[in-house]
């Protein structure tokens, strides 16, 4: 049967793709990868702009893959992998000309391992800041990484690394409702964003600063339940506990290190090569075929790297149960569409705030928007619905040509920005082409209000790509939402991307889904390829 034969096949080489692959060549399997765009990586990746000398990341710019099992099983740092450490972690600019600046409580004291040790002087100086702000809150700041450094963060590490448990059993980050010194009060399971932002907070300050981030953290809107998963990362990030991470040379470099390890183990790969249908027999994945009738066949398996959706329909719904159809092709996709914009520029902003706190400015990690946490959980949610952009902007910024001086000419900048707006659906091809260049006029004008440099003159290029053209680029980000499926309590855990699916099993035996569809969803580095493995691990008795 085939043209061709391999242990393993993997359909789409995403990151996550390439993860699994790396893992089962490693344990013996002659495995392929088979993607349909011109290079590995998916999202993934990096390329030349927005003007020759640039270099942009095309929708992964805040990543910190140091943390993964890949990272040290297969000596990513060897294959060029390298991780630089600034010294600044999360800030928020807004709009009265205050900040709130904070300093890794958990600081790299080894940058090839990225191996943290506590500092205390950062961890005060960030409650200093808040205390700025609120004294409450930076109390209740210290109280939460206590609680963090004592069970919350080894319970995250075993949950993101580890298959969901089955319904009745509590995961990890579940007991910690269980533990009233320790442990997270149990009605934070089911709490809004909205609603855990008002009541871990006072200030209007931390308040929207939550808000936003855990938009970005996890997709989820204000008006979301985003469960204690949602809940722990979002916090980690708002309270600068974990460091922030630069990718040398862009995240590129991860989905490079990958495809090098495994190349030199002895897997191969084939781009320009689109899966079109999973081959089954007697119910068992048996190959792919590719578009122009090439069949390919998998001697013990096949994963599928795609959305839910797109694996459904590689299977074919005369194999599937006609519920696991319907809930598949309900799934939402209406949180995380994003608007990514990079900018090329001569000199970096030079925020107002930085009167507030001198340190304001070089954070790898700065929100930018007004201190109004009713407008940005209410109003700013319906408005980017209705006209695809906010009347106010809350943008996500990253200058890493501040740290990595080789993706910009020397002098030069680079920072990319994050935004949020509509489902791909709701406005035609022309509508998305304004779109663009509103939020190009957006950006520029949103931004002198709190650094008055950053003029049309101080702009060399810029970049703007929407949900339209994210779904354009990446098909199994349906709707243009890099979530892959809304990370919200109904779509997470044991119920991602459907409680049939969520094992990384399919009905169709030896065929296996490991994408950011399942657990753990969105984010470079998560677990759903890692955790995948495990399952395949268990089924076909790997040695490794």
């Amino acid at each position: 049967m085939g043209d061709a034969s391999y242990d393993a096949i993997i359909v789409g080489g995403g990151h996550h793709g390439l993860i699994i692959a790396c893992y089962l060549q490693k344990a013996g399997m002659k495995t392929a990868i088979f993607e349909m765009q011109s290079k590995l990586g998916g999202a993934v990746t990096s390329e030349v702009g927005p003007v020759p000398g640039f270099t942009l990341n095309v929708s992964s710019s805040w990543t910190r893959f140091y943390g993964h099992p890949a990272y040290a099983d297969f000596n990513l740092r060897e294959k060029g992998l390298e991780y630089i450490f600034p010294e600044g972690n999360e800030a928020m600019v807004f709009d009265n000309d205050t900040c709130l600046v904070g300093y890794s409580a958990l600081k790299v004291v080894d940058p090839l391992t990225g191996k943290t040790e506590v500092s205390h002087e950062n961890l005060q100086k960030t409650l200093n800041e808040i205390g700025r702000f609120s004294q409450r809150d930076a109390d209740t700041a210290e109280e939460l990484f206590r609680r963090y450094m004592n069970k919350w963060k080894s319970a995250m590490g075993k949950y993101r690394f580890t298959p969901p448990v089955p319904w009745g059993k509590k995961n990890e980050l579940e007991k910690l409702c269980d533990d009233p010194k320790d442990g997270i009060d149990p009605i934070y399971q089911f709490m809004t964003s909205q609603q855990l932002a008002y009541d871990l907070f006072e200030s209007e300050e931390l308040r929207t600063l939550f808000i936003r981030a855990a938009m970005t953290s996890f997709g989820g809107a204000p008006d979301d339940v985003i469960g204690l998963h949602g809940f722990i990362h979002a916090i980690g990030l708002v309270l600068s506990w974990e460091p922030a991470a630069i990718a040398k040379g862009g995240s590129q470099s991860i989905s490079n290190a990958l495809q090098e390890a495994f190349r030199e183990m002895g897997g191969e790969f084939f781009v320009r090569s689109e899966v079109v249908k999973l081959l089954i027999q007697n119910d068992k994945a048996k190959g792919i075929r590719l578009r122009g009738g090439t069949e390919i066949e998998a001697k013990s398996l096949v994963v599928s790297n795609l959305s839910a959706l797109q694996a459904i329909q590689l299977i074919g719904e005369e194999h599937l149960d006609s519920k696991i159809v319907k809930r598949v092709k309900n799934i939402r996709y209406d949180r995380h569409n994003v608007v990514w914009a990079v900018l090329a520029m001569h000199e970096l902003p030079q925020y107002k705030a930085a009167s507030f706190n001198p340190d304001c400015g070089p954070q790898p990690r700065m929100y930018i928007g007004p201190r109004n946490a009713d407008y940005m959980a209410n109003q700013y949610p319906s408005e980017i619905l209705v006209n695809g952009i906010g009347n106010r902007l809350f943008m996500f910024v990253g200058p890493d040509s501040i740290w990595d001086s080789s993706r910009a000419p020397e002098g030069k900048h680079i920072i990319g920005v994050e935004e949020f707006s509509a489902p791909a659906r709701f406005f035609s091809a022309s509508r998305w082409q304004e779109l663009r260049n509103e939020f190009e006029d957006a950006i520029i004008r949103e931004w002198q209000i709190y650094a008055p440099n950053m003029t049309r003159d101080n702009i060399i290029a810029s970049h703007i790509v929407t949900p339209y053209d994210i779904q354009l680029r990446h098909p199994n980000m349906h709707e243009g939402s890099i979530a892959c499926g809304d990370m919200i309590v109904s779509q997470i855990d044991r119920f991602r991307p459907t409680p049939e699916l969520s094992n990384y099993r399919t009905p169709i035996k030896n065929f296996y889904l490991c994408s950011s569809a399942c657990h753990n969803g969105v984010g470079t580095g998560r677990g759903c390829s890692y955790n995948c493995y495990q399952v395949v691990k268990e089924d076909f008795s790997l040695r490794s």
